[in-house]
């Protein structure tokens, strides 16, 4: 990916764009393997763009009264929040950084790549933001009610990062109705296809690939008390 190291703060990360689909299995695996290697500073940190077969993701959260109609296999994995949908038409993203060699703030990291989410939306007229109280990244739907359009779960283990986030670029939002989408029944899941913008996986890829220097020095410096 030498085509990508005009990326402030990028020097040494490999960053990987699936074009395939990846069973989520198989990813989690890739992904803790990654993360015990940077941890062990014997191998490199990682930025992943992927999507899914159809799967349910149990975290660390997760009730068993939230999963409504388990029609896909359900996989429990150590990030934090509750069930969350993957699937095609929907771009996961997996960050293995290590905060050692950055700001050491689980809640910072976080803050920021919800920004890094947020702002790349923004790219496409999509007005996004956080929601207090809420996990995840909101938007206004179709119907003017206020929904999901991206999920946020992340896990920390000696200071490096795993999982990550997933935007809903066009997935079959029927398949949400399994769960109880991170916990949050009152409020409704959206897609960019629903609210008319069409997006593909590799506009998507692109555009967020350009915001990564933002995204990447915001990690640098450490919020302010």
């Amino acid at each position: 990916m030498d085509a990508l190291g005009h990326i402030a703060g990028s020097d040494g990360i490999e960053w990987r764009l699936s074009a395939a689909s990846v069973p989520y299995r198989a990813a989690l695996a890739e992904m803790e393997e990654r993360n015990r290697a940077v941890s062990d500073g014997q191998g490199r940190e990682l930025i992943w763009l992927l999507e899914h077969p159809p799967v349910y993701t149990a975290g660390t959260s997760a009730a068993a009264a939230e999963l409504l109609d388990p029609r896909f296999e359900v996989v429990e994995t150590g990030r934090g929040g509750r069930y969350t949908y993957h699937g095609p038409g929907q771009r996961v993203g997996y960050v293995v950084l290590d905060l050692s060699k950055r700001a050491r703030d689980v809640r910072h990291f976080v803050h920021s790549l919800e920004g890094w989410v947020i702002d790349t939306l923004g790219d496409f007229g999509i007005e996004a933001w956080r929601a207090p109280g809420r996990i995840g990244i909101w938007t206004g739907d179709a119907d003017g009610r206020e929904a999901k359009i991206g999920a946020i779960g992340v896990r920390v283990r000696r200071w490096v990062t795993m999982h990550g986030f997933a935007v809903n670029l066009a997935p079959d939002l029927g398949h949400f109705s399994g769960i109880v989408p991170c916990g949050i029944a009152e409020y409704g899941v959206t897609s960019l296809e629903r609210l008319g913008v069409a997006v593909t996986p590799e506009d998507w890829d692109r555009a967020l690939i350009a915001r990564a220097g933002g995204f990447l020095a915001a990690l640098e410096t450490p919020p302010e008390e």
